[in-house]
């Protein structure tokens, strides 16, 4: 479409100077004046350049330039620009909105102190499991306050990915408005390096997420099962008549006498629907956390050396590791720290390793 217009320019351009040139030989015409044929000499140069070149560049001068003569030419002579009208209408409106900027002085505006960015680097860079939430609790159990997307824009400045997101199930939502009254215990299962079975008993307090280790066995019958849980209530105590509810699977390990010990402490005992692991999904949500946290990470001898992990496991997971679901606080939640303020002296950050290692732990030093 742009070449037939174009050459219609040039036949019209060139039968305009025959025309005239010839009324010039018989003397009926006016002789053409030096810069009608100057202007003709260009626009039929500036066609031939319209069939060389696709896309002409515009530096930001020729664009000022053209978007200040097109307010001075008709709209009806916009064709002679080489652009569109839209982007000439475009580039007009830039030069309206930076007249109306005013260049950044930086006042006003104060970044993250260097010693937080630091610890955010240093969690990530030693944690890299961990995601911007969980930093985000860490620090804050440590007396630094730091938003997510701060942390966020940390580490992608610094080149350093996030850790995957973990989805909640839908049944969580539900679950929590009951949450106060609410127990729900499940077996998992471990492989020893000698590929024999261990079956791990655990309770979950729903509210506040804390986690008992019920038994470990290698022969999980209705009678063990029975006595795990008359000691669970025994250790529990007086805190058992706060809850009112027990979740557990359709296993046949839990017998009638393990209804009936809890039945005997107020609390009731309600099976999940077949094949629905989302009734209980607190308790598989720790599963996964377990796994991933720690014995997915290391190898299990015997039946002994489990107890002693899953019990430093659970001692880190009860009082120090952020829980989102409760404003990043711990289960078992020493007391609310106080968030230091900006130039305040403050002692250096220690790690403390758990399992060897395997965890870590952030304190301030004393």
């Amino acid at each position: 479409m742009l070449a037939g217009r174009l050459g219609v320019v040039v036949v019209r351009t060139v039968a305009l100077m025959i025309v005239r040139r010839v009324l010039g030989v018989l003397g009926c015409g006016p002789t053409p004046d030096a810069n009608e044929v100057e202007i003709a000499v260009l626009r039929h140069q500036l066609a031939v350049l319209r069939r060389q070149v696709g896309r002409p560049r515009n530096t930001p001068a020729d664009r000022m330039l053209l978007a200040t003569m097109a307010k001075l030419l008709p709209r009806e002579r916009w064709p002679v620009f080489l652009v569109t009208p839209s982007t000439l209408l475009r580039w007009h409106r830039e030069l309206v909105v930076r007249r109306w900027t005013y260049p950044y002085t930086g006042r006003g505006v104060r970044g993250l102190d260097q010693h937080v960015v630091d610890l955010v680097l240093r969690l990530a860079r030693e944690n890299p499991r961990w995601g911007y939430m969980r930093i985000v609790g860490e620090c804050r159990s440590l007396g630094v306050r730091v938003s997510a997307s701060s942390a966020r824009r940390i580490l992608r400045r610094h080149r350093i990915g996030p850790a995957p997101r973990r989805g909640g199930p839908t049944w969580t939502q539900f679950l929590r408005a009951q949450a106060g009254g609410l127990l729900a215990c499940d077996f998992f299962t471990i492989e020893t390096i000698g590929l024999t079975r261990l079956y791990v008993l655990f309770v979950v307090e729903v509210e506040r997420r804390r986690v008992h280790l019920a038994g470990i066995t290698a022969h999980p019958t209705g009678a063990w099962v029975t006595q795990q849980a008359r000691n669970l209530v025994m250790d529990l105590d007086e805190r058992v008549h706060r809850f009112r509810y027990l979740i557990r699977y359709r296993d046949t390990k839990f017998t009638a006498a393990f209804d009936a010990v809890f039945a005997s402490a107020g609390v009731e005992v309600v099976r999940t629907p077949p094949r629905t692991p989302q009734a209980n999904a607190f308790a598989e949500r720790w599963v996964r956390t377990v796994r991933s946290d720690c014995l997915d990470w290391t190898l299990v001898w015997n039946e002994r050396q489990l107890h002693q992990v899953l019990t430093e496991y659970l001692r880190h997971y009860n009082t120090a590791r952020p829980h989102r679901a409760l404003d990043l606080q711990p289960p078992a939640a020493a007391g609310a720290l106080t968030a230091v303020g900006p130039g305040t002296a403050l002692a250096a950050v220690e790690r403390v390793d758990v399992l060897g290692g395997l965890i870590h732990e952030y304190r301030r030093a004393a």
